[in-house]
């Protein structure tokens, strides 16, 4: 039946149809960012569908997020947050309802964006991702360090600097990432999988410079922070000012305040290392020669006792013999045999002691600038050297 224009009517289906088709394909409606307040939120549990209000302060409109695009969220969306989403705006055709089919959501301004930041604190430390007990020990002498930035900040640059001063032989080896934007995040979470996969460092620094909260919010991600969190290399996190705190930061196995603090922590000093052996050295060189005059003292008092023990020996037996000679020749011979015996092994025992002896049976001691030498180690081509033998000294000059 035609109305008085004489077109033919059309069902409600057909019309909501046609409109759906329109607005899905206007290439403008396709990806569009709107901003608005959140308002009617359901959370379907079941099917981990968002259903809820866009509105701002004249209008309103229907949005749906799906659960796909749910898990991508880094934050969890509350009544009244304010938010920017992206999506494309079609229409339910069962109901007539036009609405945004909503594919990505983000906190619109700073205070949003410090919720969201809390909320994935709170969610994260309940799982144990920022304990003590679990964070792993930074290696003492690192061969390679992996770092997780931007090939051309200054980041990269600090860290050599550091490192060339402090610890020469360390290798950095660099994973060139985004350190701000949308695509950022993703590849912090790359470079760290890559180091863990071809086990390239012993300990990673991942970080940047400073910025915003906007500019640092990649490094605090959710992804990220699970794959920080079960690295098997140690990590150390440097991401901005040491005013700024990330979900990085709280996650790792140390946090640094700047990039070049993260380098001084990663590697040691090796002046200080330097000047550490020379005091063992030195402190070795004496304990040796101490015990060399030890062993002279020792051997000199025996000695003496030994000469004072015979002089006593023969003085007490002279007495006797001159008192008994008449009488006990014999016993006074047998004595004195006696005690000739008992002289030569104390002779003996202290003769045993004296380094003159040892050297005697052909052995002896290597000189270098007067210190006694231990160790092949310890000569280089060309030094200098002395030879104590038991009757004299043989200068002579390494090959």
């Amino acid at each position: 039946m035609t109305n008085r224009s004489g077109l033919e009517p059309i069902t409600v289906s057909q019309l909501n149809n046609y409109v759906k088709y329109m607005l899905e394909n206007d290439p403008r409606l396709r990806s569009v960012f709107v901003t608005g307040e959140i308002s009617n939120l359901k959370d379907h549990y079941s099917s981990g569908h968002y259903y809820f209000s866009l509105k701002d302060g004249g209008a309103v409109i229907n949005s749906v997020m799906f659960a796909s695009s749910v898990r991508r969220l880094r934050f969890r969306p509350e009544e009244g947050m304010k938010v920017i989403v992206r999506g494309r705006v079609s229409l339910y055709d069962k109901t007539g309802s036009y609405q945004i089919y909503v594919d990505d959501m983000f906190p619109d301004g700073i205070g949003a964006l410090a919720e969201a930041f809390e909320q994935l604190k709170k969610k994260l430390e309940a799982k144990g991702l920022f304990a003590p007990e679990r964070k792993k020990p930074i290696p003492k002498f690192p061969d390679t360090i992996g770092v997780i930035t931007s090939p051309t900040g200054a980041v990269i640059r600090d860290i050599l600097n550091v490192t060339q001063r402090r610890y020469p032989r360390v290798k950095i080896k660099l994973y060139p990432v985004l350190v701000q934007g949308a695509e950022a995040a993703a590849q912090l979470v790359e470079g760290i999988n890559y180091f863990n996969q071809t086990d390239g460092a012993d300990v990673i620094i991942i970080g940047r410079g400073g910025g915003s909260m906007e500019d640092l919010w990649p490094f605090n991600d959710e992804n990220l922070a699970y794959a920080i969190f079960g690295s098997n290399i140690p990590v150390i996190s440097a991401v901005g000012h040491e005013t700024d705190f990330t979900i990085c930061d709280f996650v790792s196995d140390l946090r640094a305040p700047t990039p070049s603090a993260a380098a001084e922590l990663a590697v040691p000093d090796s002046q200080e290392l330097r000047a550490r052996y020379d005091h063992l050295k030195n402190y070795a060189d004496e304990i040796c020669v101490s015990r060399l005059v030890g062993y002279q003292t020792f051997y000199d008092n025996t000695r003496r006792t030994a000469d004072n023990l015979r002089d006593a020996y023969f003085t007490r037996a002279s007495f006797a013999l001159e008192k008994y000679k008449s009488a006990a020749d014999s016993l006074a011979d047998k004595r004195l045999s006696e005690l000739e015996s008992s002289i030569k092994q104390l002779a003996a025992a202290a003769e045993q002691l004296n380094p003159i002896t040892v050297l005697k049976r052909g052995y002896s001691v290597v000189l270098k600038e007067n210190k006694a030498v231990s160790s092949v180690k310890e000569l280089n081509s060309g030094d200098n050297i002395n030879i104590r033998l038991s009757d004299g000294e043989i200068n002579a000059k390494v090959n």
